[in-house]
């Protein structure tokens, strides 16, 4: 049985750069369909100077040969009987001066029931193919757009890095990983054609836990044919996989911060060769309750920070200067405070990279960034080469503890015999009883933020990864090309579903 399907997964993220990696030889072959209008997106003519590694003199053509280039990536990476076919279009998606949807792609036919595959569970066509054979879409009759049977359809946005479609910050059309401050195409690319081959939870609602009829038709209560992912999904609150969950259990684990794990033999040992310990910031303060070690992300701006060694002492901008979220320049007494310190700064209302660059003119050695939901701190996109100091992200919780600890015990410079207080103090390191991105078991950890973010949630690995992974919610600027262990657990997981 079929259902189409028009369900894709959007990433919403900032540039990020790859580096070159062979991943074998050819083991599927991937046709890409355009059906842009003529002059308009992989047929734009407008003339352009090749770019890293790009010889192609169009913006259209240049296009083009990045598509072809990551499906060359992923035709090493998977074997399939059948050929994979993709409808690509370039569109005016949702933007903004500061952000952007950069594309979106899905598979656009779901099977269930079919030979060789486990029955009773919604598969995406390029899977299902692979697992039955051949195409299960051969002699059916296309429903009038012309991409109707195809396995993945793409869209990208025209208009980005134009003025207020993330302005400035255009794709970069290079297959060499020099992306500087522009949104890299080949991640993008090569993070969304996964989703379309299965990196996705697929026709379940991470909304309200429903399952699609054996028709393909309409969502039901308490039955329809589950996602194929369910039964590798694991919730360590419950201790039960998606399959075995209602409605109402499912809705809830897609909310579940930290405790959803993918229990896929492939991707658990991946992980084991994968993952690193948790790096952590370590305080030590008087105020009580308060020393301890507490999760963080970094920035994709300004300088990096280290691995290990100190970081500083932390500082919060004082409640009477009505600028908590730091999107105005700051005061006097807001510069007196933060003025060779560490700035704890809440997320909201303006970029993370106002933020920073307000602390650092202010003084601040560094900023941690507040954040205002629950669940593992992500990274902070944006980009200013301005920014020089480093900066990270902390959970809401830790936020609300460090701040409180700062105020119950200032930094104080000591007079005769009297010894000042150091005030909350941090260093850098690594909690080695964790791993990062993973469970107590080692099993990675699946993207399940609160609320619930839709198009993301569930259909990524967790943004408490080390290394990042490509198949994230966030497009990073550390990711490579390679989809393996022990740099990536793209194709481990693909290989748990059937590939």
């Amino acid at each position: 049985m079929r259902s189409n399907s028009p369900k894709s997964i959007t990433l919403t993220a900032l540039a990020g750069a790859c580096l070159l990696a062979c991943l074998g030889a050819q083991a599927a072959t991937i046709v890409i369909s355009s059906r842009d209008a003529p002059g308009v997106g992989f047929n734009d003519p407008t003339v352009v100077a090749p770019v890293g590694g790009n010889p192609k003199t169009t913006l259209g053509e240049q296009r083009m040969f990045v598509y072809r280039h990551v499906a060359d990536l992923w035709e090493a990476a998977i074997s399939s009987p059948a050929t994979i076919t993709v409808s690509a279009g370039w569109e005016a998606l949702t933007c903004t001066a500061s952000s952007a949807t950069l594309g979106s792609a899905g598979a656009w036919n779901f099977w269930h029931d079919f030979s060789n595959g486990t029955p009773n569970r919604w598969y995406p066509q390029a899977l299902a193919n692979k697992i039955y054979g051949s195409d299960l879409s051969a002699g059916q009759p296309d429903d009038g757009s012309g991409y109707g049977n195809v396995d993945i359809k793409t869209q990208f946005n025209i208009n980005l890095g134009n003025t207020g479609c993330l302005d400035g910050l255009p794709f970069y059309l290079g297959v060499d990983g020099n992306a500087g401050s522009k949104v890299n195409f080949v991640t993008t690319l090569l993070h969304e054609l996964g989703h379309g081959l299965g990196f996705a939870i697929g026709l379940t609602s991470t909304a309200s836990g429903r399952h699609v009829n054996a028709e393909g038709s309409a969502y039901v209560t308490d039955g329809g044919v589950p996602s194929f992912w369910e039964d590798f999904m694991f919730d360590n609150t419950v201790n039960k996989s998606w399959l075995n969950m209602t409605d109402a259990e499912r809705t809830a684990s897609a909310i579940n911060p930290l405790k959803l794990a993918w229990t896929g033999v492939n991707a658990v040992a991946g992980a084991l060769a994968t993952l690193k310990p948790t790096p952590v910031i370590n305080v030590v303060t008087t105020a009580p309750g308060a020393t301890g070690k507490y999760d963080y992300a970094t920035a994709s701006f300004g300088a990096a920070l280290p691995a290990s060694g100190n970081l500083g002492t932390l500082a919060n901008i004082p409640a009477a200067s009505n600028n908590e979220l730091g999107c105005n320049a700051f005061d006097a007494a807001s510069r007196a405070a933060v003025f060779g310190k560490v700035a704890l700064i809440s997320r909201g209302t303006c970029g993370f990279v106002v933020k920073v660059k307000n602390a650092q003119n202010a003084g601040a050695t560094a900023v941690l960034i507040k954040d205002n939901a629950p669940g593992a701190p992500a990274g902070l996109g944006g980009s200013d080469p301005t920014i020089t100091i480093p900066s990270a992200r902390i959970t809401q919780a830790a936020g609300v503890t460090l701040s409180a600890a700062v105020a119950a015990a200032p930094a104080k410079v000591g007079s005769r015999g009297t010894p000042g207080n150091p005030g909350v103090v941090a260093s850098l390191g690594t909690d080695p009883t964790r791993i990062a991105g993973a469970d107590a078991l080692g099993r990675p950890l699946l993207y399940t933020p609160n609320p619930r973010i839709a198009g993301s949630s569930v259909s990524h690995w967790d943004v408490s990864a080390t290394p990042n992974l490509l198949m994230e919610p966030n497009i990073n600027s550390d990711l490579t090309k390679t989809l393996v262990p022990p740099k990536d657990l793209t194709v481990p997981l693909l290989k748990d579903v059937g590939w």
